[in-house]
């Protein structure tokens, strides 16, 4: 069973559900400027997680299709507003929305998905106190993510960051969503609070070995197949999970904070990093949170969704971008 093939039969539905749920209408720029990077692809792996849970649990795909929608909404509502936020100058290999419909034009685009997200989830035919569950997680979900990116620029400014408050960070920026889709699949296709609880664990353990396996790509992936610039997080001063264990064995990349760098520069930072152990203590570290995240299938019967499930969590720390 190809995951990608399988990923795509679903995503085809997803793909006609935004066409129909979200229209280019007037004004034509503002819905033009908001669909860009949604159009631009992404691997749809969130409304992935939430059809597949659904499903194994015992619902169908057209059912859950506008849920699905509005979690692909959020996510990325979050990529234009962190594009700006990062100075990001490219997303999914072309211009950030940003870079052409100016930063107000961005911001804007970003808040209108924001609340489509919310009037597409309301559009779900289910029972009331089920939507209501669902609109509670994602509402909170969106929340979590602001406080997420807070943190993250928080860390820019300061010169020490712990591991612990690493992961709170890429927890509430980036593995919340996994677990919202897992949750509201579950929800939505009729399942227990607890299978749903567990199955949120499922996705909050995998977003979180998914980012850090994404600190690591973008140390090693080459920019023609990443998208964006190679070590720009390096650049920017970040603090990743592999800049903090750096850090802690007395290694500082000359590149860090430095805002730009030559290949040559990024290639030097890369082997530092990697001599010191710090970029492989991140991928086995990604792999444990991946497989402890799979551990929380086990309250789903066997079945091709589950299996699909857990090829997801180890697609995470087996892409190439």
């Amino acid at each position: 069973m190809m995951l990608i093939d399988e990923i795509k039969k679903r995503s085809v539905h997803v793909d006609a559900a935004i066409d129909e749920l979200l229209p280019i209408t007037s004004p034509e720029e503002l819905y033009k400027a908001s669909r860009y990077l949604v159009d631009a692809g992404g691997k749809r792996l969130r409304p992935a997680v939430l059809i597949l849970v659904a499903e194994a649990v015992g619902s169908d795909l057209k059912s859950v299709l506008p849920a699905a929608v509005a979690v692909e909404l959020v996510h990325n509502f979050t990529l234009i507003h962190d594009d700006i936020m990062d100075k990001d100058d490219i997303r999914r290999g072309r211009p950030a929305v940003h870079m052409i419909w100016g930063e107000a034009g961005a911001i804007l685009a970003g808040d209108t998905l924001y609340s489509k997200a919310f009037e597409i989830l309301s559009k779900v035919e289910n029972e009331p106190v089920r939507i209501l569950k669902c609109m509670d997680v994602l509402s909170k979900t969106c929340t979590e993510i602001c406080e997420g990116q807070w943190l993250d620029m928080d860390f820019e400014t300061r010169d020490k960051v712990t591991e612990s408050e690493y992961i709170e960070m890429v927890e509430k920026k980036t593995s919340v969503l996994y677990a919202a889709a897992a949750r509201i699949g579950a929800l939505l296709g009729g399942a227990s609070d607890e299978t749903a609880y567990a199955l949120f664990e499922y996705g909050r353990l995998i977003g979180i070995g998914f980012q850090m396996y994404d600190d690591v790509l973008d140390m090693v992936t080459p920019q023609e197949v990443l998208g964006k610039v190679r070590g720009s997080d390096l650049m920017e001063g970040k603090h990743t999970l592999i800049v903090i264990d750096a850090f802690g064995k007395g290694v500082k990349p000359a590149i860090f904070g430095k805002g730009e760098a030559t290949p040559k520069e990024t290639d030097e930072a890369v082997r530092i990093l990697t001599e010191c152990g710090s970029i492989d203590y991140v991928k086995n570290l990604a792999i444990s949170y991946i497989n402890e995240g799979k551990a929380k299938l086990d309250v789903l019967p066997d079945g091709p969704e589950k299996e699909l499930l857990l090829q997801i969590a180890d697609y995470m720390i087996s892409r190439e971008y």
